[in-house]
């Protein structure tokens, strides 16, 4: 089977639930413009539409500044929205809560088509935003009163629209990759694991020992049934563990030779010893029988903690089965009485 790739950046964030999203922007403004003196994340209750603020000088919101409304959904943010938004601003500013921003950036994962046409008409787009607010209902603008509505109103029709943009997400993640935050924030990005080898029919010469100790398992748990490579083939129980086996084994090899090829020298046998050093007791303390061994270690290995690397992630239940018996090839491992670990 082919194996998944990891989640790319840009769809991670699509998976942001809105406060994540703020903190995301927050990183990445700084990223935009180093005149900036500071940045503040401000989204909330009363935020008066004010998500992420970066001042361009000491004076706070009473200065010079840009705003960065995050709006986080699972469609598109429409102009419809956005105007909401800047209902907000303007009745901020008649308020007294500040001065209007020189820049406005609505930032969003996936920008629709009528806020870009919108923002595209900057001059006839404020003409029909300020006859709209002129009517609007909006709880923002009705409860300013007459006379600070007027004052919303005239504000809005002296204020360039041009102050309006929204950001592409890709620029964008290539923006916050320059911060300290990025490698904080999305995993590494690592090549997909390709398809798991299968088993030849028959054992191949290489996995000689691992399968001689397994034989040597099933011929002590049924020593007239399946004591010889034929009988196990045809037994109920040990021909399909031993199949199941081979798969595993299998599946560890491909992922040995998948690290050998992506990644640097010595990942697999990381996850080797990691899986080593969590079985070794468990194979050496008493069993009554190889089986029985041999299962007490292949579910150490399978719920083992392994060290957080980058090629950890691509390591699957099988696989730590098979590195068990990749050990049992080496004499690392055994699981019958007698043939010494």
């Amino acid at each position: 089977m082919q194996f998944p790739a990891m989640p790319s950046p840009e769809q991670i964030v699509f998976t942001y639930p809105p406060d994540e999203f703020e903190k995301f922007v927050e990183e990445w403004v700084p990223a935009l413009d180093s005149l900036y003196v500071r940045v503040e994340r401000q989204g909330g209750a009363g935020d008066h539409g004010i998500d992420v603020a970066a001042f361009l000088t000491r004076r706070g919101l009473e200065g010079p500044w840009h705003n960065y409304q995050c709006k986080r959904y699972k469609g598109t943010l429409a102009w419809s929205t956005a105007a909401g938004e800047i209902r907000k601003m303007f009745a901020g500013v008649v308020t007294g809560q500040f001065i209007v921003p020189e820049q406005y950036t609505f930032v969003a994962p996936s920008i629709g088509p009528s806020l870009q046409q919108a923002l595209q008409r900057p001059i006839s787009t404020r003409k029909d935003f300020v006859e709209a607010l002129r009517e609007t209902t909006d709880k923002v603008i009705t409860d300013l009163g007459p006379r600070m509505r007027r004052e919303a109103e005239e504000l809005a029709a002296d204020t360039p629209f041009e102050i309006f943009q929204t950001v592409n997400m890709k620029k964008m993640l290539q923006q916050h990759k320059t911060t300290d935050f990025w490698v904080k924030r999305f995993p590494p990005e690592s090549p997909p694991r390709p398809a798991v080898m299968a088993p030849p029919e028959k054992p191949e010469p290489r996995e000689a020992r691992y399968v001689q100790q397994l034989v040597q398992v099933y011929a002590e748990r049924w020593p007239s049934e399946a004591s010889t490579v034929t009988q196990i083939a045809q037994h109920p129980t040990a021909g399909p563990h031993l199949r199941h086996q081979r798969e595993a084994f299998f599946s560890a090899e491909s992922l040995r030779r998948f690290g050998e090829e992506a990644y640097p020298e010595g990942h697999f046998e990381a996850i080797v010893k990691d899986i080593y050093d969590a079985v070794v007791d468990v194979a050496r303390d008493d069993h009554p029988t190889g089986w029985k061994r041999l299962h007490a270690v292949t579910s150490q290995a399978i719920s083992a903690g392994l060290t957080q690397t980058v090629f950890a992630q691509h390591v699957r239940p099988l696989d730590r089965t098979g590195v068990c018996h990749h050990l049992a090839n080496e004499n690392e491992l055994t699981w019958c009485e007698g043939e010494g670990t």
